[in-house]
């Protein structure tokens, strides 16, 4: 029998331009933890680079059934120690982690309707330990504007797509942490719009 081809990796223009950056918040963000879940892995790419950027923590992938194949992918041809496979995970559903003590999400909070936005931050504040840490990266408008016409944009064609998607307001999403018992920590400017918020779980 001819030998089967390995799967074709999915691949992410995004997730090449914004993992410096990224990376260099979660550095810090990062330091003390040791378990990190990442919500919406999307291709698997930023899993890989930041599995390999920081050793110390062993990297949990996780998305919808369907993505689950390519992230396999790219963790197969990495062969990191500290980067599990990859795990079906929808945040209206019961979560398969119980624990971990930093949390990890790119890009997914205006994909999702708001009632699913409630459900990524009651999940992330049910398996954060005391103490542990959630980054949300992406764009965010303020007082309910964008911060430039290219979000605005942005948020139009998501809404045209789906209208219980779009750009998340910031106070809205601290307001729903905070009754989570989720303290909001930084909001640090990225390149091309897009932000990382931090919150840390109470009681730490």
């Amino acid at each position: 029998m001819p030998a089967q081809s390995a799967p074709a990796k999915p691949w992410s223009e995004a997730c090449e331009r914004n993992r410096e950056p990224i990376l260099a918040v979660l550095r810090g963000a990062f330091s003390h933890a040791r378990q990190v879940l990442e919500v919406g892995s999307g291709t698997g790419q930023h899993a890989v680079f930041f599995a390999a950027a920081l050793p110390h923590l062993v990297w949990q992938p996780s998305d919808r059934p369907e993505h689950l194949a390519g992230i396999a992918a790219w963790r197969d041809e990495a062969q990191l120690p500290n980067l599990s496979p990859p795990l079906a995970l929808d945040v209206d559903a019961e979560w398969p982690v119980t624990e971990c003590d930093a949390l990890f999400s790119a890009n997914t909070l205006h994909i999702m309707a708001w009632a699913s936005v409630e459900n990524f931050f009651r999940g992330a504040a049910r398996v954060l330990l005391p103490g542990g840490v959630l980054a949300v990266y992406g764009p965010f408008s303020y007082g309910g504007k964008h911060t430039a016409d290219s979000n605005a944009h942005f948020d139009a064609l998501l809404r045209a797509r789906d209208p219980l998607s779009g750009v998340r307001d910031f106070d809205a999403v601290c307001a729903l942490a905070y009754r989570h018992g989720l303290e909001f920590c930084d909001d640090i400017e990225l390149p091309a719009n897009n932000r990382v918020l931090i919150w840390r779980r109470s009681g730490g």
